[in-house]
């Protein structure tokens, strides 16, 4: 069942795209942003260092979304938007013209999805930036590119951190948790099945309300290599890249297997040592990397899957990661691609029904969007999809929900997976404090 799309402008939206001045080209994304309307982010570090991606603000048009159909709901949703559209794109790569960003619930019920058109899109990509309006009428769109031109000479205040933060467990106690983990394993063992992700929450008030702007810079500035994301209250930085297409090519990063890192050089090389010979974690990481071939085999070809993983490390953790890659053969848009994936092994396990039954069962809370795809679409069908991990959702101006998840596969240890969440939460964790 969907809920109706609203606050769209009357047919036809008018979208314009321009290239942006020299003098703004330099301005990291994040800090274009204006305070007290609603944002969207989607912000990693490109090859020149600088940071890419698509930033926005306002809201042109919406969608809610639920039940198993609500990706291909979405889609038709979206096509039916850009069919109508008056575009106007001088720049024509892939985040220009029309742009949507989505976030996806990791169930289909309960969950509610959402896909939201910025009245206001700042791109940047391959050393080139643009500007995108999202208005009523070719005068509209005009008016608007002034203004937000004029606007973005006169920078905002810097976000200040938030106040008086504070952490309180969330649908489970960390005993209840752990308990929960040791049934997991215990049906694993019995053969019920091979792998099932089990997730935690954590809540965290404030004394204020909380500029996410804030959290979005540090999270940017300590992840850079990760993709740091806002759609409609949930936040993060996700490592894991659930599916890119550009034109003809698509890409997936599949991460599976972790390990804490160490400010010491010599433990933190002994730990990644560890993590790249342990048979658990390869285990782990080949039940994700089979699921994204399988899935992407039915709309690619000349797929290439690495035969052993590589090590990626972030600022907190390290993950065995594979990056697999093929050749569209059928036009599937990005959201299709990113329909066909979720939920991979990664974030579900294997086989997946009866995981998707056993988290059910242990986990104690709704997901919501945590572990859904997040990510953009434009009306090429070219996007870009993560998967919301190393995330939060904003519940209140001074309340969030912290989400981290664990694979479970024979040999894991509740106490160790324990330390893999709270080695996994310490990314929002910092993003709430101040230096």
């Amino acid at each position: 069942m969907s809920t109706a799309p609203y606050a769209v402008p009357a047919p036809p939206a008018t979208v314009r795209t321009v290239l942006l001045p020299a003098d703004l080209d330099a301005r990291p994304l994040l800090s274009l942003l204006p305070r007290g309307i609603p944002t969207t982010s989607w912000v990693t570090s490109g090859a020149d260092g600088r940071d890419e991606g698509l930033v926005g603000w306002g809201e042109a048009a919406r969608g809610e979304f639920a039940g198993a159909e609500r990706f291909s709901r979405a889609q038709r949703w979206w096509h039916t938007w850009t069919d109508g559209a008056d575009v106007q794109d001088e720049v024509g790569l892939a985040g220009t013209g029309p742009v949507a960003f989505a976030s996806f619930a990791f169930d289909a019920a309960p969950g509610s999805s959402v896909v939201v058109v910025p009245r206001v899109v700042v791109g940047r990509r391959d050393g080139v930036s643009w500007l995108t309006v999202v208005a009523g009428s070719p005068r509209e769109a005009r008016n608007a590119l002034a203004e937000t031109l004029a606007a973005l000479h006169h920078p905002t205040a810097v976000p200040e951190a938030p106040a008086g933060v504070a952490y309180s467990e969330g649908s489970l106690s960390v005993p209840d948790w752990q308990a929960a983990v040791a049934e997991a394993l215990q049906r694993i063992d019995d053969g019920e099945l091979d792998k099932v992700v089990l997730a935690r929450d954590v809540v965290v008030t404030t004394d204020a309300p909380v500029d996410t702007r804030y959290l979005l810079t540090r999270l940017a500035q300590r992840y850079p290599s990760c993709w740091t994301f806002m759609v409609d209250n949930m936040l993060g930085a996700t490592p894991e890249m659930l599916v890119r297409r550009v034109g003809d090519t698509v890409t997936s990063r599949v991460l599976a297997g972790t390990m804490r890192r160490s400010s010491n050089a010599a433990s933190d090389a002994s730990l990644a040592e560890a993590l790249l010979d342990s048979a658990k974690d390869h285990a782990e990481h080949a039940y994700a990397v089979q699921s994204v071939a399988l899935a992407l085999a039915a709309h690619c070809t000349d797929l290439d899957v690495p035969p052993t993983p590589s090590l990626l490390r972030l600022a907190n953790v390290q993950h065995l990661a594979t990056d697999v890659r093929g050749a569209l053969a059928d036009g599937a848009p990005a959201l299709a691609l990113a329909a066909s994936l979720h939920p991979t092994a990664a974030v579900c396990g294997t086989p997946t029904e009866r995981a998707f039954s056993l988290i059910r069962e242990l986990e104690g809370m709704d997901r919501g969007r945590y572990a859904g795809p997040v990510g953009w679409i434009d009306s090429r069908g070219d996007g870009e999809f993560g998967i919301a991990l190393r995330c939060a959702s904003v519940e209140a101006d001074d309340r969030l929900r912290l989400y981290a998840g664990v694979g479970l596969v024979s040999g894991s240890d509740p106490e160790s997976e324990l330390a893999e969440t709270v080695a996994k939460l310490v990314a929002m964790r910092d993003a709430l404090e101040s230096d």
